[in-house]
């Protein structure tokens, strides 16, 4: 049985974005522009902005709900929040990530997790970690449900410790190999596209020519498909550090205190709200209203 997300309507005059368009952007060498996205803000900027795919990734688990790592996201949370995103986005291909402990047990788990994020947070597709034998058998059933998967290779946040922390992989014959093993049975196993992070230049370059599968970078080099960043990391929108390949075109996080503490500033010395921010009321009104108040002794 297959199952469908919802049907997009165009939005700013755009068709709307499928896997066959990004085969097609693949094919023509155009490059692909990913984000991620939590909310329903965020879905309508990136939605303005243009891109081309949206991401709610399960670092909302970071970025959004304050957990330290990943891993602590619950789907009920994912549901939540990727449906937010569903309400503001028409454009973009929209990608659902499923957070740990939701598909690995099972088949028959993955199937049901990802048909929920299709049918509940209408999902056009679903994205999973890792390449190994669990990974890949999962990748297949999804696939046979109808329901789209992006895999994810390198340094995959959901098994960072096993990797031994947030690192770049591939950088060792034996962990290039690795990385390449995982991503061509991705492939094989039915992904439309596969997300590389961390990994060397060379080594994605390399890998490149045996993609048929759309393939987005992050830390990964120009040579890919297309990129993909987290949005409060693009942004600034957080004042942590940032990883290697994070680029900031802003810096909201600054501009957000500064502008709190402006506003508290103002409603401190009394200069906010002014004459401007207030609603009138005719005389004749308030002077009955006045005449209607009852006396105080």
């Amino acid at each position: 049985m297959s199952t469908r997300s919802p049907a997009r309507r165009p939005a700013h005059g755009r068709t709307p974005v499928t896997r066959e368009t990004l085969a097609g952007k693949k094919r023509a060498g155009d490059k692909i522009v990913m984000v991620t996205a939590y909310d329903y803000p965020g879905a309508l900027a990136a939605e303005e902005a243009g891109v081309d795919v949206v991401l709610v990734g399960d670092s909302a688990a970071m970025t959004v709900l304050g957990y330290p790592d990943t891993n602590e996201v619950t789907v009920d949370e994912m549901l939540m929040l990727t449906a937010a995103v569903r309400r503001g986005l028409h454009g973009p291909l929209l990608v659902g990530d499923l957070p740990f402990g939701s598909y690995e047990a099972s088949d028959e788990i993955a199937v049901e997790t990802a048909r929920r994020f299709v049918d509940e947070a209408g999902c056009d597709a679903v994205k999973l970690e890792r390449g190994g034998e669990a990974s890949v058998a999962r990748v297949r059933a999804i696939v046979a449900a109808g329901i789209p998967v992006m895999g994810h290779v390198g340094l995959t946040p959901q098994s960072a410790v096993e990797l031994g922390g947030f690192k770049a992989q591939g950088r060792t014959a034996e962990s290039a190999r690795r990385v390449a093993d995982e991503a061509l049975a991705l492939q094989e196993a039915g992904c439309f596209s596969i997300v590389f992070e961390a990994i060397p230049d060379a080594v994605a370059r390399a890998l490149m020519p045996s993609m048929k599968a759309v393939v987005i970078g992050i830390g990964a080099g120009p040579s890919t498909d297309g990129q993909v960043l987290v949005m409060h990391d693009l942004l600034g929108m957080s004042s942590g550090g940032k990883a290697r390949f994070v680029k900031r075109y802003a810096n909201l996080h600054s501009a957000t205190v500064e502008g709190l503490a402006r506003y508290a500033a103002e409603v401190r010395d009394g200069t906010y709200p002014g004459p401007e921010h207030c609603y009138g009321i005719p005389d004749d009104e308030l002077a009955a209203f006045r005449a209607a108040l009852p006396s105080v002794d």
